[in-house]
């Protein structure tokens, strides 16, 4: 089973038919999208049927809409409070899949994100996976190289209060119960941000973008890897994250 999550910038705008090339190449079986500024359940249902897929939307209070597509649904939940965006959950048999993108501005909201949708989901279904732009750095990485490259005002959405980088978001997911795939099975640059197309001055060469999963997920992930090169590059300022599981 193919599962792809990708931020694709306020909506996609004109680069819309660039992401949905690169969405039909890759064939997903589940699919987790941010960013959808100026999307409802219709425009994404027309857009999950071109794929053969089924969609589900979460609209956002503060942010924008997130989404999940899979090619059956039998549960759908949306989470439209406690976080600065949304999240979409879809739960078909034994899985759940989770949409979200968490606070981009302020380390603390994160966490506190984190905190919260950890334990809401890791035990929604016996196979539970968290996908998204989760705009936070990993505890397991030195990070100073790319946060030194950052402007003052970019680099303070990943530091501490104390002035050290801040990977406590990703920690409470772990913590939650919920691992990060690329961890047990990434295969070549994990950095998903920026791209050579569409980057901003607000990202270093980081790695932002997550597939998480329970204990059982876990067990079953074969490979996680970032889509470079041809549409990707300019679709959006985020790469594409793919993941094979044997589900």
């Amino acid at each position: 089973m193919r599962l792809l999550t990708w931020n694709i910038r306020t909506g996609g705008g004109d680069r819309l038919p660039a992401i949905t090339e690169v969405l039909r190449q890759e064939r997903p079986d589940l699919v987790a999208l941010q960013e959808l500024r100026g999307f409802d359940q219709a425009r994404l249902g027309r857009l999950a049927a071109e794929l053969g897929l089924q969609g589900h939307l979460a609209r956002s209070v503060f942010g924008q809409p997130v989404a999940v597509m899979a090619r059956r649904i039998t549960r759908r939940t949306s989470v439209t409070w406690r976080l600065h965006h949304a999240a979409a959950a879809l739960t078909f048999g034994d899985l759940t899949l989770v949409s979200t993108h968490l606070n981009p501005f302020a380390p603390e909201r994160r966490r506190r994100e984190a905190t919260w949708l950890a334990p809401r989901f890791h035990r929604a279904s016996r196979l539970a996976l968290l996908a998204g732009d989760l705009n936070g750095l990993d505890p397991h990485t030195d990070h100073t190289a790319a946060i030194s490259s950052l402007a003052p005002r970019y680099r303070r959405r990943h530091l501490a209060p104390d002035g050290t980088v801040d990977t406590r978001g990703l920690a409470a997911f772990e913590r939650g119960g919920l691992a990060d795939l690329w961890l047990r099975a990434g295969v070549g640059d994990g950095r998903s941000v920026p791209t050579t197309g569409c980057g901003g001055a607000e990202f270093g060469p980081m790695r932002l973008d997550y597939v998480l999963g329970n204990p059982a997920v876990a067990e079953r992930v074969r490979e996680v890897r970032v889509l470079r090169g041809g549409a990707t590059e300019n679709a959006s300022d985020h790469y594409p994250l793919l993941a094979e599981l044997d589900l």
